[in-house]
């Protein structure tokens, strides 16, 4: 175990050095809106030409000036700022606002902040696993085997029993940001920043999983928003986002979308368009319709945009307005010139201004009271780009009939205390007995959520 913690260290914090180092993307064009179409591969440009040098004509030796002086060594360059400060205001009042990140190795078992977390009545939480550095997307298997994701540390892990205590395999490394898992008929798909891989049979073979096979790989290649969700949907299709390449830019038609593809990774199609950044989202159990989380762009203002909850219902014709409108209601003050909110589709709910709404799913259990069935519970991975944080929790929308909002209110709360972190919620999945699983990639855990009487948290 020490061996483990001390590689997820020293992989955290060069994954974080190199998070910080990357370099901002170049703006290009994307249209308002367009039909489903098959994505265009992503063109690489040709190097520019470089200019020979004009051959020097030396001055006649009589006249050739005395040597000046040697100049004063010229100043080196100002580094270039990381993505995350592009469309940052020349104002020293965001000079300490930054991203969040981590501890470099997961929180030991014993120091984890359950105990200070709240919820409804007759709900309680336990450590299901410790240890499992950076862990973010969640599946489980029909066997109860829980996929684990990362997307720092370059990791694919899965929590299983054996005799009666949990234990983390990890089943790949090295990869690149593959924040994206999905499971189909016994498959572990994984979503990379560059490509889609699968491993087939991957239960059989969690003691030595061999190296996934590409099945996907006509994507972009930029750090910035470049990590993945993916998820099956009911057609029996994999879906997935593809990230704005920046905070606030005009992206290449090749970006800010949603893309689905059959499972051996053809047939690919944009099913939207105009979204920045997804990190969760799941089908309508009734209606079949996606809904999807999507985070909005920062530095506008403290406590404006909004980030949204919506809903794919013309898929390849909805567009989401991304970088013309933010959360539905904003233009933005350089792309929105010429353009009205009301041309792209409105969002189901607004979840609170850079509150960073990462996993969704509906529940779909039996463990828990039936005002939650077909609710959608939400983990607010909080904000970062805000003097007084908000978010850190996770929330329950419940829909109308109609898929419309009704109302939303807290479930999960107390992992941001005083303005300061305790954890961060990423996603959620379900056990077979109804129970919520949680990750929290800032402590490197996953907890587990039931209701009813106390129930003896099982061996770890």
């Amino acid at each position: 175990m020490r061996t483990i913690l001390s590689r997820s260290r020293t992989l955290l914090l060069a994954a974080l050095a190199g998070g910080l180092a990357a370099a901002a993307p170049v703006a290009a064009q994307q249209s308002p809106a367009g039909p489903a179409t098959a994505p265009a591969p992503v063109a690489t440009p040709a190097p520019a030409a470089t200019p020979a040098p004009s051959p020097a004509t030396p001055a006649p030796a009589a006249q050739a000036p005395a040597a000046a002086p040697a100049p004063a060594a010229a100043a080196a360059a100002p580094a270039a700022p990381p993505p995350w400060m592009q469309g940052a205001p020349d104002n020293p009042a965001v000079a300490n606002i930054a991203p969040v990140f981590p501890p470099p190795i997961p929180t030991a078992a014993d120091k984890l902040p359950q105990a200070k977390l709240k919820l409804p009545a007759n709900f309680h939480i336990e450590v299901y696993q410790s240890g499992v550095a950076n862990a973010r997307s969640l599946r489980v298997s029909d066997k109860g085997t829980v996929f684990v994701s990362s997307r720092v540390l370059g990791n694919v892990y899965a929590i299983v029993d054996k005799n009666g205590k949990r234990e983390v395999k990890t089943l790949a490394k090295g990869l690149n940001s593959p924040n994206g898992i999905a499971l189909h008929s016994g498959t572990l798909y994984i979503a990379e920043i560059n490509k889609i891989s699968k491993i087939d049979n991957i239960e059989a073979q969690l003691d030595n999983p061999p190296t996934p096979t590409v099945i996907y790989d006509d994507l972009p290649n930029d750090a910035p928003h470049g990590w993945k969700f993916l998820t099956v949907g009911p057609d029996n299709k994999l879906y997935f986002n593809i990230g704005a390449p920046c905070n606030i830019c005009m992206p290449p038609p090749t970006h800010a979308q949603i893309r689905r593809i059959d499972l051996d990774g053809k047939n690919a199609e944009v099913v939207a368009r105009g979204v920045r950044q997804i990190v969760g989202m799941d089908f309508n159990p009734t209606s079949k319709v996606l809904y999807f989380t999507e985070n909005q762009r920062d530095w506008l203002s403290e406590d404006q945009p909004n980030d949204k909850l919506n809903r794919l219902l013309h898929p390849g014709r909805d567009n989401f307005g991304y970088p013309y409108c933010h959360g539905g209601d904003i233009e933005d003050p350089q792309f929105g010139w010429g353009h009205s909110c009301d041309e792209f589709v409105k969002p189901v709910a607004q979840l609170g201004p850079h509150s960073a709404p990462l996993g969704m799913r509906f529940y779909t259990g039996k463990m828990f009271p039936a005002q939650y069935h077909n609710t959608i519970f939400i983990a607010r991975h909080g904000s970062w780009n805000k003097t007084h944080k908000i978010g850190g929790d996770v929330v329950v929308v419940h829909l109308n009939p109609d898929g419309t909002f009704k109302s939303m209110e807290p479930f999960i709360t107390g992992f941001l205390v005083d303005n300061k972190y305790l954890g961060r919620p990423v996603d959620m999945e379900w056990l077979k007995d109804g129970s919520m699983l949680l990750s929290d990639d800032y402590n490197g855990a996953v907890y587990r959520i039931t209701y009813g009487p106390q129930r003896v948290s099982m061996g770890r």
